[in-house]
């Protein structure tokens, strides 16, 4: 250890002679400091924070996300290329402790900008509530300053329903083999629309099973949080609904306008549970158009888990886990790579990765050409069928990475367990990180030093 700390102490050097450190350090506080005068809210106390956390937050993980990479890139490449590295490896220490000396050195480097940046945007916006009058106080602590769980309904199997009923339909309506495909396939989207859609005057239930939470919350406030598209827009763009919270006994009812396409909180007040621990929830649409409550998006409920600070703690190490992937790719390019193709790598590397959205509409489609939206086909190429397998990797591997949101859970009052920050070091870290530091070491370990000189 002694040898890895003596390796991480020379690449923070390395970050000061470069002038890194106090770069990206003002970088860092002109983004908490400048973005509150830049953004636009709705007007609202929680609209403004949850607008300011998600800004500052993402600028902070991308400034240090693309400063990790040009540092670890160059603290590697360019002490091979200039013959420095060969006074290091000259003395008793490993290859291997090396490389993972100067890992270990950059991450502790984004350590100390991450608790500058966050620390800073963390008091930024205490502050700021402290100034708010005492209701919109009131709404941050609940909405936002806080780690809310989430539960939803227990998800239908569709597959099963669907299979069921095209048993059902062959049996009443016999149709060739080359047709089972499309039945099934008519069958699953009336399905869908069963459980998504609620006609006009139709009501819709949700039956949420609170479990083992049932004694802890039964007298605790909840808050819904509900989603919904409608077939027509109408001329107000607001859709009005009755909602119902609560057995037959003693439930609550009260009606709501709100628009499509947007989420939306409302609280409903403690002891609305049955005597099971299940909360029963009915809305009736009282309009024209048909809405849709999505499976994934339509409605969930929301309670309170535990307190905003050690949440945003959790948070800023999930941003740390990407950043020490980052900093294990950039220095595995650098190990057998020169600076300048080192770096358009790792950041082609980090392009693909932010590029999420587009590669999964692309494996969807299953083409890179699109899908004809008369026909819903599109047309598979030899191409397709060479690259769609590779895209389709890809894009397991960047969900392993971004399937932890800390931005999103963080300005929307989320919770962000110990559970899901382990599961983001095994993930991100020993998983990811590991395999990019192997072929780093590998590679490392089997270069050539002497021949890596500039010049003579």
């Amino acid at each position: 250890m002694q040898r890895l700390f003596a390796i991480a102490k020379l690449t923070w050097k390395a970050a000061f002679r470069f002038r890194l450190f106090w770069v990206m350090a003002g970088l860092l506080l002109l983004c908490v400091i400048g973005l509150p005068l830049l953004v636009k809210d709705d007007g609202t106390a929680r609209g403004f924070t949850q607008i300011l956390l998600t800004y500052t937050l993402s600028m902070i993980t991308a400034l240090l996300g693309f400063s990790t990479l040009w540092l670890a890139c160059g603290t590697l490449a360019r002490d091979i290329e200039e013959a420095q590295m060969q006074m290091v490896a000259v003395k008793p220490i490993a290859r291997w402790q090396i490389w993972l000396g100067k890992w270990l050195g950059l991450v502790a480097l984004n350590a100390a900008l991450l608790v500058v940046a966050g620390g800073s945007v963390f008091f930024l916006l205490k502050w700021r509530a402290s100034r708010l009058p005492p209701e919109q106080q009131q709404v941050l602590r609940n909405e936002v300053f806080v780690a809310r769980g989430s539960l939803k309904e227990a998800p239908r199997d569709i597959d099963a329903i669907t299979e069921a009923e095209f048993q059902e339909a062959l049996k009443k309506n016999p149709v060739p083999a080359e047709e089972y495909e499309k039945l099934r396939s008519q069958l699953r989207e009336r399905v869908m629309a069963d459980e998504q859609v609620v006609p006009p005057g139709y009501m819709r239930r949700w039956t949420i099973d609170l479990g083992f939470r049932k004694s802890r919350l039964r007298d605790q406030p909840l808050y819904v949080r509900t989603k919904f598209y409608a077939a027509q827009t109408n001329a107000t763009g607001t859709y009005l609904g009755v909602w119902q919270i609560g057995p037959p006994d003693k439930y609550q009812a009260f009606p709501l306008s709100m628009a499509a396409d947007s989420f939306h909180e409302f609280p409903i007040s403690a002891n609305r549970l049955d005597e099971s621990g299940k909360l029963v929830i009915h809305f009736v649409n009282q309009n024209d158009s048909a809405l849709l409550f999505s499976l994934e998006e339509g409605l969930e409920v929301l309670y309170r888990d535990g307190g905003f600070g050690l949440n945003f703690i959790r948070g800023m190490l999930i941003i740390l886990c990407w950043l020490a992937l980052l900093s294990a790719i950039g220095l595995a390019a650098a190990s057998f790579l020169s600076f300048p193709v080192a770096a358009f790598f790792a950041v082609t590397l980090l392009v693909v990765g932010l590029s999420s959205g587009t590669l999964s509409s692309v494996v969807s489609e299953g083409t890179l050409g699109g899908i004809d939206h008369e026909s819903g086909t599109g047309k598979v190429t030899l191409i397709d069928r060479i690259v769609m397998p590779v895209f389709g990797k890809l894009l397991w591997v960047v969900n392993l990475v971004q399937g932890f949101s800390p931005v999103d859970s963080l300005s929307t009052g989320r919770s962000i367990t110990w559970g899901q920050l382990g599961l983001a070091f095994g993930q991100i870290v020993l998983l990811l990180g590991g395999i990019f530091a192997a072929i780093g070491i590998a590679s490392f370990t089997r270069r050539e030093l002497a021949t890596a000189q500039t010049g003579t």
